[in-house]
Protein backbone atom coordinates (compact mmCIF):
# COMPACT_ATOMS: atom_id res chain seq x y z
CA UNK A 1 0.00 0.00 0.00
CA UNK A 2 1.33 3.09 -1.04
CA UNK A 3 2.28 5.72 1.92
CA UNK A 4 -0.39 8.14 2.73
CA UNK A 5 0.80 12.11 2.65
CA UNK A 6 -0.16 14.01 5.62
CA UNK A 7 0.39 17.41 3.97
CA UNK A 8 0.19 17.99 0.20
CA UNK A 9 1.22 21.48 -1.20
CA UNK A 10 -1.68 21.25 -3.81
CA UNK A 11 -4.01 20.55 -1.96
CA UNK A 12 -3.42 23.88 -0.14
CA UNK A 13 -1.50 26.19 -2.57
CA UNK A 14 -3.46 28.05 -5.45
CA UNK A 15 -2.16 27.40 -8.77
CA UNK A 16 -3.39 31.13 -9.08
CA UNK A 17 0.29 31.70 -6.44
CA UNK A 18 2.37 31.05 -9.86
CA UNK A 19 1.99 29.98 -13.58
CA UNK A 20 5.20 28.11 -12.90
CA UNK A 21 4.67 25.72 -10.45
CA UNK A 22 8.33 25.40 -9.63
CA UNK A 23 7.77 28.92 -8.29
CA UNK A 24 4.97 28.54 -5.82
CA UNK A 25 5.29 28.21 -1.83
CA UNK A 26 4.64 24.76 -0.83
CA UNK A 27 3.32 26.16 2.52
CA UNK A 28 1.13 29.22 3.59
CA UNK A 29 2.59 32.52 4.22
CA UNK A 30 2.14 31.99 7.96
CA UNK A 31 3.43 29.10 7.66
CA UNK A 32 6.93 30.94 6.23
CA UNK A 33 6.41 33.65 9.02
CA UNK A 34 6.52 31.33 11.74
CA UNK A 35 9.93 29.70 10.36
CA UNK A 36 11.51 32.53 9.47
CA UNK A 37 10.88 33.52 13.49
CA UNK A 38 12.10 30.19 14.85
CA UNK A 39 15.47 30.52 12.70
CA UNK A 40 15.88 33.54 14.26
CA UNK A 41 15.56 32.13 17.47
CA UNK A 42 17.48 29.37 16.67
CA UNK A 43 20.62 31.36 15.61
CA UNK A 44 20.17 33.48 18.49
CA UNK A 45 19.64 31.84 21.33
CA UNK A 46 19.48 27.76 20.46
CA UNK A 47 22.39 27.44 18.32
CA UNK A 48 24.63 29.79 20.41
CA UNK A 49 23.71 27.98 23.90
CA UNK A 50 26.43 26.26 25.69
CA UNK A 51 25.87 22.25 25.29
CA UNK A 52 25.21 21.46 28.88
CA UNK A 53 22.25 23.51 28.94
CA UNK A 54 20.03 21.01 27.52
CA UNK A 55 16.57 22.25 29.62
CA UNK A 56 17.19 25.39 28.08
CA UNK A 57 17.02 24.68 24.31
CA UNK A 58 13.87 22.17 25.42
CA UNK A 59 12.70 25.54 27.15
CA UNK A 60 12.66 27.23 23.58
CA UNK A 61 11.40 24.36 21.21
CA UNK A 62 8.18 24.56 23.63
CA UNK A 63 8.14 28.17 23.22
CA UNK A 64 7.48 27.34 19.43
CA UNK A 65 5.02 24.40 20.42
CA UNK A 66 7.11 21.12 20.61
CA UNK A 67 5.84 18.40 22.81
CA UNK A 68 8.48 17.91 25.09
CA UNK A 69 9.22 15.55 27.97
CA UNK A 70 11.69 15.37 30.66
CA UNK A 71 15.61 14.98 30.08
CA UNK A 72 15.56 15.81 26.55
CA UNK A 73 18.81 16.24 25.49
CA UNK A 74 18.90 18.59 22.17
CA UNK A 75 22.50 19.70 21.29
CA UNK A 76 22.98 23.15 19.99
CA UNK A 77 24.07 22.11 16.62
CA UNK A 78 20.68 19.99 15.87
CA UNK A 79 18.44 21.39 14.17
CA UNK A 80 14.56 20.87 13.72
CA UNK A 81 12.40 22.55 11.29
CA UNK A 82 9.35 22.98 12.40
CA UNK A 83 9.11 22.68 16.68
CA UNK A 84 5.19 23.02 16.44
CA UNK A 85 5.51 19.19 14.67
CA UNK A 86 7.70 17.97 17.08
CA UNK A 87 6.47 15.64 20.38
CA UNK A 88 9.11 13.80 22.35
CA UNK A 89 8.64 11.68 25.18
CA UNK A 90 11.77 11.42 27.92
CA UNK A 91 14.96 11.15 27.39
CA UNK A 92 15.19 11.80 23.55
CA UNK A 93 18.49 13.19 22.03
CA UNK A 94 19.37 14.71 18.96
CA UNK A 95 22.65 15.08 18.86
CA UNK A 96 25.00 18.18 16.68
CA UNK A 97 24.37 18.21 13.49
CA UNK A 98 21.54 15.56 13.51
CA UNK A 99 18.00 17.28 11.49
CA UNK A 100 14.88 16.70 12.09
CA UNK A 101 13.19 18.21 8.66
CA UNK A 102 9.19 17.44 10.05
CA UNK A 103 6.52 19.40 7.66
CA UNK A 104 4.46 16.96 9.12
CA UNK A 105 4.44 15.63 12.76
CA UNK A 106 6.84 13.72 13.88
CA UNK A 107 6.96 11.78 17.17
CA UNK A 108 9.77 10.44 19.27
CA UNK A 109 9.38 7.75 21.76
CA UNK A 110 11.23 7.45 25.26
CA UNK A 111 14.69 7.14 25.21
CA UNK A 112 15.10 7.66 21.11
CA UNK A 113 18.37 8.83 19.96
CA UNK A 114 19.41 10.92 16.42
CA UNK A 115 23.43 10.76 16.55
CA UNK A 116 25.17 13.39 15.13
CA UNK A 117 24.86 14.56 11.56
CA UNK A 118 21.33 12.02 10.82
CA UNK A 119 18.74 13.19 9.13
CA UNK A 120 14.98 12.10 9.60
CA UNK A 121 13.65 14.11 6.53
CA UNK A 122 9.81 14.19 6.39
CA UNK A 123 8.60 15.16 2.97
CA UNK A 124 9.56 14.86 -0.59
CA UNK A 125 7.87 15.95 -3.38
CA UNK A 126 5.37 14.46 -6.30
CA UNK A 127 7.73 13.69 -9.00
CA UNK A 128 4.74 11.93 -11.39
CA UNK A 129 2.75 14.97 -11.05
CA UNK A 130 3.72 17.79 -13.67
CA UNK A 131 3.42 20.67 -10.74
CA UNK A 132 5.66 18.59 -8.39
CA UNK A 133 3.68 19.87 -5.14
CA UNK A 134 5.37 18.61 -1.56
CA UNK A 135 4.30 15.72 -0.13
CA UNK A 136 4.97 15.50 4.20
CA UNK A 137 4.76 12.75 5.80
CA UNK A 138 3.54 11.77 9.44
CA UNK A 139 6.05 9.66 11.07
CA UNK A 140 7.57 8.11 14.37
CA UNK A 141 10.81 7.26 15.68
CA UNK A 142 10.11 4.36 18.19
CA UNK A 143 11.25 3.95 22.06
CA UNK A 144 14.92 3.13 22.44
CA UNK A 145 15.19 3.60 18.73
CA UNK A 146 18.62 4.60 17.86
CA UNK A 147 19.16 6.76 14.20
CA UNK A 148 23.52 6.22 14.06
CA UNK A 149 25.45 8.72 12.90
CA UNK A 150 24.94 10.27 9.68
CA UNK A 151 22.71 7.92 8.87
CA UNK A 152 18.88 8.83 7.01
CA UNK A 153 15.70 8.13 7.69
CA UNK A 154 13.35 8.51 4.11
CA UNK A 155 9.66 10.19 4.14
CA UNK A 156 7.25 8.01 5.72
CA UNK A 157 9.62 5.41 7.08
CA UNK A 158 8.21 4.27 10.72
CA UNK A 159 10.96 3.14 12.40
CA UNK A 160 9.88 0.71 15.48
CA UNK A 161 10.79 0.34 18.76
CA UNK A 162 14.51 -0.70 19.94
CA UNK A 163 15.27 -0.53 15.93
CA UNK A 164 19.07 0.67 15.28
CA UNK A 165 20.08 2.02 11.55
CA UNK A 166 23.21 2.29 11.50
CA UNK A 167 26.15 4.32 10.57
CA UNK A 168 26.10 6.21 7.48
CA UNK A 169 22.63 4.14 6.80
CA UNK A 170 19.44 4.93 4.45
CA UNK A 171 16.08 3.83 5.61
CA UNK A 172 13.46 3.43 2.75
CA UNK A 173 10.99 1.07 4.40
CA UNK A 174 9.87 0.90 7.53
CA UNK A 175 12.42 -0.25 10.79
CA UNK A 176 11.14 -3.41 12.26
CA UNK A 177 11.23 -3.56 16.44
CA UNK A 178 14.40 -4.38 18.14
CA UNK A 179 16.17 -5.14 14.91
CA UNK A 180 19.64 -3.94 13.44
CA UNK A 181 19.20 -2.19 9.79
CA UNK A 182 22.76 -1.31 8.23
CA UNK A 183 23.02 -0.30 4.30
CA UNK A 184 22.24 2.16 1.48
CA UNK A 185 19.36 1.17 1.31
CA UNK A 186 19.14 -0.40 4.63
CA UNK A 187 18.87 -4.18 5.05
CA UNK A 188 18.18 -6.80 8.00
CA UNK A 189 21.70 -7.34 9.85
CA UNK A 190 20.69 -9.23 12.96
CA UNK A 191 17.86 -8.72 15.74
CA UNK A 192 18.85 -6.73 18.95
CA UNK A 193 18.97 -8.18 22.16
CA UNK A 194 16.33 -6.69 24.27
CA UNK A 195 14.57 -7.61 27.79
CA UNK A 196 12.53 -5.65 31.04
CA UNK A 197 14.19 -5.52 34.62
CA UNK A 198 12.47 -4.03 37.70
CA UNK A 199 9.90 -2.39 35.14
CA UNK A 200 12.76 -0.97 32.61
CA UNK A 201 13.44 -1.61 29.27
CA UNK A 202 17.38 -2.31 29.11
CA UNK A 203 19.15 -2.98 25.77
CA UNK A 204 22.22 -4.13 24.11
CA UNK A 205 23.04 -4.84 20.44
Amino acid sequence: MAKQAHYNAADHISAETAADPYLRPAFSRENRLRRLVWNLCWAVFYRMSPRPLHAWRAALLRAFGATMGPHCHFYPKSKVWAPWNLICADQVTAGDGAEIYNPAPMQFGSHAIVSQDAYVCGATHDFDDPAFPLLAYAMEIGANAWICARASVAPGVIVGEGAVLGLGSVATRNLEPWTVYAGVPAVKIKERRHGEQDGDTRTAV
